[in-house]
């Protein structure tokens, strides 16, 4: 009963205050146009979808037909008043019947095959064009990580990639791979799932024609916060996204009146997991945190990226994410409220 009781306890104070307050993320999200495979904005997603239609066309004529069929029989065949109750005559075998319900199953296989062998190859075998962006995606229990080698920039989370308009077509091609266990990345409206597994690297591409916010989620059950590994791609105009760059190659902010914070930071065991280029942070297991503010989103999607979420969060992950591999950092309030404001100028 003891360990009942603390079992309970322990569920109580972590998992219900997460499961009470979404901290922000509903309102945000509901600002975003719905996720939907049949809404799609790019390229690999269109012919998903394309497929999907096909395959839901087939099907339903089928089961018009069985049900019909079925219907039919049920009212052509029931009990009739007057009947006397034998068995009617049984007919057993008939060579065109059964030719038709093998051949026409078989036919309707083969087409079902070569329209997704056409999708996947038409997917999977685009060239990659010499001014593509490049991104490398790594997924963790439970963020995922964005390098751009190209451009020299590291972020989490949040992937951001140029608009694909007909006048300058910027595709962006992802290869993916795990640093734990299998996860899956999808983005309905770009594209479809690609799974993430260790020690293998597997390749995607997206060409979102409409800037905006599309948001994603590991589709791969991959441990204890799974359904909390959300993503979001953030689409921008070729300006914007211009200026992104520029930004994220930036060092750290150095602001001065915030250096008992960074001495905090760098004095705490943040520095082994995380980076924060320009200081001794050089950690490589949690996210890059050089520019953390300029991201929407805490915790892969789990608050809103604010000043008052994020000292919850450095305080004690497990109240917005119960099963967080980050540990409760327990400074005191001066150190944690110092910690903070150094974080908060990091954008």
């Amino acid at each position: 009963m003891t360990r009942v009781a603390a079992t309970i306890a322990i569920f109580t104070s972590t998992t219900l205050p997460a499961l009470a307050n979404d901290w922000g993320m509903g309102a945000a999200n509901r600002k975003i146009p719905q996720t939907s495979i049949f809404t799609t904005v790019s390229t690999p997603g269109d012919e998903v979808v394309t497929l999907a239609l096909f395959v839901l066309a087939i099907t339903g004529v089928i089961f018009v037909i069985v049900g019909g069929l079925l219907a039919y029989s049920v009212v052509r065949f029931r009990r009739q008043p007057g009947d006397d109750g034998r068995e009617p005559p049984q007919v057993y075998g008939s060579n065109p019947v059964e030719f038709a319900w093998t051949t026409v199953p078989v036919l309707i296989v083969f087409v079902l095959i070569l329209t997704t062998a056409r999708t996947i190859y038409t997917v999977q075998a685009a060239p990659r064009p010499a001014d593509a962006i490049g991104v490398h995606v790594v997924g963790h229990q439970w963020w995922w990580e964005f390098q751009y080698p190209d451009l020299g920039i590291v972020t989490a989370n949040e992937l951001h990639v140029p608009v694909s308009d007909p006048g300058h077509p910027t595709p962006t091609f992802l290869d993916l791979e795990s640093a734990d266990v299998a996860h899956s990345f999808w983005v309905p409206r770009l594209a479809g799932k690609t799974d993430l597994i260790p020690n293998k690297k597997n390749a995607m591409w997206i060409d979102p024609r409409e800037p905006g916010t599309y948001l994603g989620q590991c589709a791969e059950y991959c441990g204890t916060e799974h359904a909390l590994m959300l993503l979001r791609v953030i689409v921008h105009r070729r300006d914007e996204w211009e200026r992104w760059v520029a930004s994220q190659r930036q060092p750290a902010s150095q602001d001065a009146a915030v250096a008992r914070g960074r001495a905090v930071f760098e004095s705490t065991a943040c520095i082994n997991c995380h980076t924060v280029r320009g200081t001794v942070a050089t950690g490589q297991f949690g996210p890059d945190l050089t520019h953390l503010m300029s991201r929407e989103t805490l915790g892969a999607g789990v608050a809103l990226n604010t000043p008052e979420h994020l000292k919850i969060w450095v305080n004690n992950p497990s109240v917005m994410k119960p099963g967080a591999l980050m540990p409760a950092m327990n400074l005191t309030d001066k150190d944690l409220d110092d910690l903070v404001a150094y974080m908060v100028t990091l954008r």
